[in-house]
């Protein structure tokens, strides 16, 4: 089962399941998840061959769904689900495959479509990381810096660092071999019709116009919002203000 880190008590309200986006952890959405366990139970997910789950040689998006349903029977049979990016696409698959697991469902700034821009790059700037030579997290941002990586992405590329062991909590060969499905997301005849809110960053071009014919398709039930000012990393860049907009979605 994957890697969880639980905030609050269960409570009448379903539970909510955060499922992170490539490259991240669980560790990232600790404040919004604290910050929302006050009316409900919060699941934060290390999703697979990431941080302290398990690392396989698959990365397929029905595998991650398998990954959440297997959560949310373990936590009681039915959930809300937030996914952001990656883990937003995982969260789409497990309402398209285990609709009967899920109540209701954030998707934050991604489409169900496949992307033609890839991640590859990242997973090379990890690589390049000499490890003889950190000693703390800023050895490793410096290095990633030289890479052409910016500011924010070194921050939190070395989130997932160990610096004891030398090594990063990611399964960067799986994800470099998996990175076509990683972009892609799955033909399916599915649909579900339950309540839905693609929250996307109003700077950000990941959801645009154009994919709405295809999110409504999968979706029927969907409704947008955007988050003025903030980017991709829609939760890092604003998170009061995603943490709102959630919570009234939850609560409505």
């Amino acid at each position: 089962m994957l890697n969880m880190i639980i905030h609050g008590e269960p409570t009448s309200n379903p539970p909510l399941l955060i499922a992170h986006g490539l490259y991240g952890s669980a560790r990232n959405w600790g404040v919004i998840a604290r910050r929302l366990s006050d009316e409900r139970q919060v699941v934060a997910l290390d999703m697979r061959n990431h941080a302290n789950s398990a690392w396989t040689d698959q990365h397929s998006y029905p595998d991650l769904a398998a990954d959440l349903a297997e959560v949310v029977e373990h936590i009681g049979g039915k959930a809300d689900v937030v996914g952001h990016s990656m883990g937003g696409k995982a969260a789409m698959m497990l309402a398209l495959g285990h609709g009967d697991l899920v109540h209701k469902l954030v998707v934050a700034d991604i489409a169900p479509v496949t992307y033609t821009h890839s991640q590859i790059q990242f997973i090379e700037a990890m690589r390049a990381v000499d490890f003889s030579t950190i000693e703390r997290r800023s050895d490793a941002e410096g290095q990633l810096a030289a890479q052409g990586v910016e500011k924010a992405l070194q921050s939190f590329f070395t989130q997932s660092l160990d610096i004891k062991g030398k090594r990063w909590l990611l399964n960067l060969d799986t994800l470099a071999t998996e990175m076509p499905k990683i972009m892609g997301f799955p033909e399916t005849d599915a649909s579900w019709a339950g309540p839905t809110l693609f929250l996307s960053g109003g700077a950000s071009d990941y959801v645009l116009p154009e994919h709405r014919d295809a999110i409504r398709a999968l979706f029927p039930a969907a409704r947008f919002a955007k988050i003025p000012g903030a980017g991709h990393w829609l939760h890092a860049e604003k998170p009061r203000e995603f943490e709102a907009a959630v919570r009234t979605f939850l609560n409505a």
